[in-house]
């Protein structure tokens, strides 16, 4: 507060002068420069002080009225180091304003279309449980537009306001390459709506991670079930050359063993107690289980087998995956069967009664 004061004293009792003609202008600047650098020095502070934005405006100001020559020699506790920072600003905005264009938009690319920002808007409004790669990848097949999961995820942050509420691939990726030849297969329980245990067989192809099918049975396994639930999972789908299946001991029933030799085919055991030697189908499980069965009830068999054929429909037609760059089963097989939309005229397909839903060609 004394500094304010003293420093209204010296503006008012000098204004007079300043007015009036004659070179005394220069000399009453000085005189105000030099009297608010030893204000300043004069603070009680144990480090060199601060200028404040006070300070700052009232050099600036009396510096208009001195001569350059005068004002190099007037400096007293302005360093070198400050004038030549002071002089390198001024190079740059002398350079930003001759070459700098003058358009005031921000520069830099434009960002995605309002078609496109609805469109992924609405496909995580309709798919919560859905990611940034996966958006990405559905925008890309449907769509045929190229984007990156950055982009969706800034979109998403910006437009979406949800409401409350083993390194490197196995040895069984080698054979899987070869086209239909080389099926997985694996179990898992699951408990109905009165908490009766039904068992669930998959069989996925290994190459094109395709569901083949489901075999279901409420209650214990045994030989004959078993093979009984792997001749349904693949009754419309032919028989593979390679089988691939882990260390179950249900694999060791004679009625199992003798079922593949009737069907010709060559049974692959995994690596004990190495999960990433049969990685695919264990992923798929966990699939069915996160995005279907952790969502959904059902009564018996019958009921199960429609809800899961309903899901394998969705899983093989219209789901992308990451691990195919995006593409769906379906696809990559050769039966494709979403097709490519317009982003300006395409609608909503619903799967598994409503649980996901995907834009096609309208």
């Amino acid at each position: 507060m004394r500094t304010v004061i003293l420093l209204v004293v010296h503006l008012v009792t000098s204004l007079a002068k300043l007015v009036g003609p004659g070179g005394a202008r220069a000399v009453i600047a000085e005189s105000l420069l030099i009297k608010h650098q030893l204000i300043v020095i004069n603070r009680p502070r144990r480090r060199a002080p601060n200028l404040g934005a006070l300070d700052r405006f009232l050099f600036g100001f009396w510096s208009l009225y001195m001569k350059p020559a005068r004002l190099l020699k007037s400096n007293v506790i302005l360093k070198t180091s400050t004038l030549l920072h002071f002089h390198k600003i001024l190079v740059k905005r002398k350079y930003r304003l001759l070459f700098s264009s003058q358009r005031k938009a921000k520069p830099g690319p434009k960002g995605p279309s309002e078609e496109m920002i609805r469109a992924i808007v609405e496909l995580k409004q309709r798919n919560p449980d859905y990611g940034c790669p996966r958006i990405a990848q559905i925008i890309s097949t449907v769509f045929g537009i190229e984007i990156d999961k950055d982009v969706v995820r800034r979109v998403l942050a910006k437009h979406y306001h949800p409401g409350s509420g083993g390194n490197g691939p196995s040895w069984l990726t080698f054979i899987g390459h070869a086209k239909d030849s080389l099926w997985s297969i694996d179990l898992f329980r699951c408990e109905s709506i009165v908490l009766k245990s039904h068992w669930v067989m998959v069989v996925m192809d290994q190459y094109t991670r395709r569901i083949i099918g489901f075999g279901i049975h409420a209650g214990d396994v045994d030989g004959p079930n078993l093979c009984r639930m792997f001749n349904a999972a693949i009754s419309r789908m032919g028989t593979p050359k390679y089988l691939s299946t882990d260390n179950d001991p249900l694999y060791l029933y004679h009625q199992w063993q003798a079922n593949l030799r009737i069907l010709e085919i060559d049974e692959i055991k995994t690596v004990p107690r190495v999960p990433t030697s049969h990685p695919f189908v264990e992923r798929l499980i966990g699939s069915v289980r996160r995005e279907f069965l952790d969502h959904i009830l059902f009564w018996n068999v019958h009921d199960l087998e429609k809800k899961l054929d309903a899901f394998k429909d969705y899983y093989n037609g219209y789901r992308v995956h990451a691990a195919l760059e995006g593409k769906t089963p379906l696809s990559v097989s050769g039966n494709d069967v979403l097709g490519e939309a317009n982003i300006d005229d395409y609608q909503w397909k619903s799967h598994c009664r409503g649980l996901y839903q995907t834009p096609i060609a309208a």
